[in-house]
């Protein structure tokens, strides 16, 4: 099992990959083991990472040396890590076109309203010494979590972003901004 047999589908009769009673070079129809060059089915080599990679956007990239332009079409927005600029849409993605964009929102927040335990504590330290104690049970205190997601496409491109609920008056201001990005892409 050791030894090595000729290979039959070389045009090489000897085998041996050049003309016969001449020595094999390397690389002339010797036999390799593997799958040889990527091929549909086999795993493609990666490509090099780059020789830098920056962790904070812009940094590591050159500022040109003249001034540019003022963007044109519009001012300049944000929505997460969705920026409209002039006419362009520009994401981590790459760039759209703000012409013709679809926006959408989904909130994924809920707001809980929960009586807090500071007013738990001073309900029954009150109660034992007037009964108005049982008024601390009437505070409220409201938390709101989650996320709205709004979602891009431009293009033949799509791009989503999640902006988290810090009130319930979150989702409001997105639905502001994303009319706002709607007005400009028309």
């Amino acid at each position: 099992m050791s030894e090595q047999q000729p290979n039959p589908y070389t045009s090489d009769p000897a085998g041996q990959g050049g003309q016969p009673g001449t020595p094999a070079t390397p690389g002339q129809g010797d036999y390799k083991w593997g799958p040889g060059e990527a091929s549909y089915g086999y795993p493609q080599p990666y490509p090099a990472p780059p020789a830098y990679q920056p962790t904070i956007g812009g940094a590591g990239i050159p500022s040109p040396a003249y001034h540019a332009a003022a963007p044109v079409g519009g001012a300049g927005l944000s929505l997460g890590d969705i920026t409209v600029a002039g006419d362009q849409i520009i994401t981590p993605s790459g760039n759209m076109p703000l012409r013709g964009a679809m926006w959408n929102a989904t909130d994924f927040s809920r707001t809980e309203e929960k009586i807090p335990p500071h007013a738990i504590v001073l309900a029954i330290i009150f109660f034992l010494f007037c009964l108005l104690g049982l008024l601390f049970l009437l505070m409220k205190q409201k938390t709101t979590t989650g996320y709205i997601q709004v979602t891009v496409t431009s293009g033949g491109r799509h791009h989503s972003t999640m902006i988290p609920a810090v009130d319930a008056y979150t989702y409001q201001w997105v639905m502001g901004q994303l009319n706002y990005a709607r007005s400009l892409s028309i």
